[in-house]
């Protein structure tokens, strides 16, 4: 029996989601793909560059882009991942514009909202976290956001814990324009496996350490290895700013590193589905920030000037 959709009415597409930081745009990519393709913490920028997944509803194979989030910056990366952000909307075929509707619209998402009739693609507004707030409340917020832009819809969600998320899907599945698929049925994302490997790090590193580092801190694999008996072994390299910033990452006779290891090799092993040996090394690599081969490393442009 043919389970594969039928060539004539696939249906495939781009959607940019675009929003402040920490609006919760990598748990709705996360949970409208099915899969963990993005890191999650609650550090803002914890999104560098943008991270595509795919989620398949139907006939339709949606790509999902996860940008970074949108905020004024202040130094080079920073521009980087803002440019970045816009770059991806602009590209996409549909650009879902999330608010964190806790938060409401002020700051970051107003500015955000002052800015969104620069993306000419079809917009969708998506409220987030309805959980926690009234009905009343998130009519108005969606009646405030349509007074920046002419939205197409408005979705109330909770990216947390999937309401409104199949509503979303649906209606995504039927907007995107008819034609062959971009990936293979069975890939989540582009991302990859080595690159997420090491984002899963970084994304253990930000949860045990909050606001003592910087969010500058940065992940990259020097080896991996395929053993004999079906496990990998992988080594990895936290590099950080300054010589100060080591004794925080390594911790009281390394058991902040130890934890951070821990956390991140048992993701890695359920995601691999093989046994994974994981080491962690700390290296200072000053300035990094102003490097411009560490930007094409995370698939950023480098900023000029």
């Amino acid at each position: 029996m043919n389970t594969e959709p039928d060539q004539k009415t696939t249906r495939s597409g781009f959607v940019a989601l675009i929003g402040a930081p920490n609006a919760g745009k990598s748990t709705l990519v996360n949970r409208l793909v099915g899969a963990k393709v993005s890191i999650v913490t609650h550090k803002v920028q914890t999104t560098r560059a943008i991270v595509r997944g795919i989620a398949t509803h139907g006939a339709a194979q949606i790509v999902f882009v996860d940008t970074p989030g949108i905020f004024k910056p202040k130094r080079r990366l920073d521009e980087a991942m803002v440019t970045t952000a816009w770059g991806g909307a602009k590209d996409a075929d549909l650009v879902l514009v999330l608010i964190d509707a806790e938060r409401g619209i002020k700051g970051h998402a107003l500015a955000l909202l002052e800015n969104i009739g620069e993306v000419r693609q079809p917009k969708v507004l998506v409220l987030n976290k309805i959980d926690r707030i009234k009905r009343d409340t998130l009519l108005a917020l969606t009646a405030q956001a349509n007074e920046y832009a002419a939205f197409e819809r408005t979705f109330m969600i909770s990216a947390l814990d999937g309401s409104g998320c199949g509503d979303l899907l649906d209606y995504l599945a039927q907007k995107l324009p008819e034609g062959p698929w971009y990936y293979p049925e069975d890939q989540l994302s582009d991302l990859p496996m080595r690159q997420l490997a090491a984002e899963i790090t970084r994304e253990k590193l930000f949860l045990r350490l909050h606001d003592e580092l910087p969010y500058s801190s940065h992940v990259e694999n020097e080896k991996w290895e395929e053993k004999p008996d079906g496990s990998v072994r992988i080594e990895q390299v936290i590099y950080i700013e300054r010589d100060s910033q080591k004794k925080i990452v390594i911790g009281k006779k390394g058991e902040t590193i130890k934890a951070i290891g821990e956390a991140a090799r048992k993701e890695l092993s359920e995601i691999l589905e093989q046994k994974v040996h994981l080491f962690l090394f700390v290296k200072v690599r000053e300035n990094w920030g102003n490097d411009p081969e560490r930007y094409r490393e995370m698939g950023l442009e480098f900023p000029k000037g």
